[in-house]
């Protein structure tokens, strides 16, 4: 069996790589300043966050079921407990320039409070950021002045001004993600109708009985999409989060039902997928503004 290669500290990602630490708590590594390249494969376990602007495409990443995707110029981030799957090609000379910092670093900080909003961390799936040579120079201009500061003496100002420039990096990467949604315009419609066609069959195929009401989670392993990564997509181009999205088709079908059919309230609901015909109800008034009985009496 493969051995998982456990990442909880600073030390040891450094000490995997060959290079000198500075920092217990970061720091930032150059591919062509390492002494000793990772096995052909390997499996990390991640016990830090991570960020890569990787410049060659020297393998493959597998990242949860999903390839990576990962090309030239595309920044790859991992957050702790994440376990990737690294199948390197022993002919390509790896190129990246990266980040890593243990969550010890900004507990405590602005930083460690708004992590979560940075979600391309959050990904189980194959998404990577792509980056445009101007955003590839910002990328390597914010890594250059953590690295600065690691290289001097440590004072009282050390740390505040190290987790200031990481967040910095973080934000423009969140930039560069939401630009990217922009310049992908054409892939993400092509989403939207395949989530559109896909609710569809999913009501028309008789799925609500057996599985349940639709979720988030279910459309996205469809597109071999990470939830989180769907769920921007999906706010970016129609400007309705996807939870919504799939509650205003449900509701659609609901209203198809109530007024084509005789059916009673709690047969829709379960028809629906609604374990409790109360809980129907209950978004049905929320959404329409009265409950499925009134609609029913209102259309008469």
């Amino acid at each position: 069996m493969e051995e998982i290669i456990k990442l909880d500290t600073v030390g040891l990602y450094n000490k995997l790589y060959g290079v000198e630490t500075l920092h217990p708590l970061v720091s930032v590594v150059d591919a062509s300043e390492i002494k000793q390249d990772l096995p052909a494969n390997v499996t990390l376990n991640y016990g830090l966050y991570a960020l890569y602007l990787k410049q060659t495409k020297c393998g493959d990443l597998r990242y949860g079921r999903q390839l990576y995707d990962y090309q030239e110029g595309t920044v790859t981030s991992f957050a702790p407990g994440q376990v990737v799957e690294v199948r390197r090609d022993t002919n390509v000379r790896p190129q990246w320039q990266g980040l890593v910092f243990h969550p010890d670093l900004i507990r405590g900080t602005s930083l460690g409070q708004d992590i979560k909003q940075y979600s391309f961390f959050s990904y189980a799936s194959n998404e990577a950021l792509h980056l445009s040579d101007e955003e590839k120079s910002i990328y390597r201009d914010c890594l250059e002045k953590i690295k600065m500061e690691l290289a001097r003496p440590v004072d009282k100002h050390s740390r505040r001004l190290i987790v200031r420039n990481i967040e910095l990096l973080l934000d423009y990467c969140m930039r560069f993600y939401e630009r990217q949604f922009v310049t992908r315009s054409k892939v993400n419609k092509d989403i939207l109708v395949r989530f559109e066609e896909q609710l569809d069959a999913y009501f028309q195929g008789g799925h609500p009985q057996s599985e349940g009401l639709p979720t988030v989670k279910y459309f996205a392993d469809r597109m071999n999409l990470s939830p989180n990564y769907f769920g921007d997509l999906v706010k970016k181009e129609t400007g309705r989060t996807a939870q919504e999205y799939i509650q205003g088709k449900l509701i659609e079908v609901a209203k198809q039902e109530i007024l084509g059919s005789s059916r009673s309230v709690s047969e829709i609901a379960y028809r629906l997928g609604f374990q409790y015909p109360q809980h129907f109800t209950r978004i049905f008034k929320k959404s329409v503004g009265c409950t499925p009985t009134g609609y029913r009496d209102l259309q008469v």
